[in-house]
C-alpha cells in the first residue's frame, strides 16, 4: 500500500528516478490518492507531466496535462508508448532535474496504450508535444531522465548544475 502523503518531487540523482519502475497490479482507493497528490505536486510545481518515480513512488503511472490545469490531467497507469515516425530535437525541461533545459532528441509521433484510473485500457496516437511529453513520462518508468538523454555538449554546457543536483542529494542523504 502507498502512502501518497508521502510523496514530494524527486531530484536527480535519487536512486528512484534510476531505476525501471513495477507494473501496478490493482488499482485501488491506494493508487487513485497516488494520483491525485501526483496532479498536486505537479500543477504546484507548474508541470506538464509527472511520473511515480518523480513523486518518489517506483511504479509503471504517470500523468499529463498538457495545458497544466486540473481538469486536464490524464492518469496513464502501466503504459507502453512505441514510438514512430521522424525525430526531432526541441529543448526539455525536467521538474526532477530543475534548472536545466535542453534539447532532446525525440520521435514526433508515438502510439500510447495504457489503463485509466476506473481500470479501462485505452490507446492513442499521439504528435507534437503530446508525444514528446509521453516518451518524456515514460522514460522516467525505465529509469531515464534528461540528464541521460542529453547529449555532449549539453553535458558540458550543464556541468555545473548536474554538480550542484548531485552535491545536494548526497547532503541529504548523510
Amino acid at each position: 500500500m502507498i502512502n501518497a502523503d508521502n510523496c514530494r518531487i524527486t531530484h536527480y540523482p535519487a536512486e528512484v528516478l534510476a531505476q525501471k519502475a513495477e507494473p501496478i497490479e490493482k488499482i485501488d482507493d491506494s493508487i487513485r490518492r497516488l494520483a491525485e497528490k501526483m496532479t498536486e505536486i505537479m500543477l504546484a510545481n507548474k508541470g506538464i507531466g509527472l511520473a511515480g518515480p518523480q513523486a518518489g513512488v517506483p511504479l509503471q503511472i504517470f500523468i499529463i496535462s498538457l495545458d497544466g490545469k486540473k481538469e486536464n490531467v490524464r492518469v496513464y497507469i502501466n503504459p507502453t508508448v512505441t514510438p514512430a515516425g521522424e525525430l526531432d530535437s526541441v529543448e526539455e525541461g525536467c521538474l526532477s532535474v530543475p534548472g536545466v533545459y535542453t534539447k532532446i532528441r525525440r520521435y514526433k509521433k508515438c502510439r500510447v496504450a495504457a489503463v485509466d484510473l476506473a481500470g479501462n485500457e485505452f490507446t492513442e496516437q499521439a504528435e507534437g508535444l503530446y508525444a514528446r511529453c509521453l516518451q518524456h513520462e515514460y522514460d522516467h518508468l525505465q529509469g531515464i531522465t534528461i540528464a541521460e538523454r542529453m547529449g555532449a555538449a549539453a553535458r558540458i554546457a550543464h556541468r555545473r548544475k548536474i554538480k550542484e543536483l548531485v552535491e545536494k542529494h548526497e547532503s541529504q542523504e548523510k
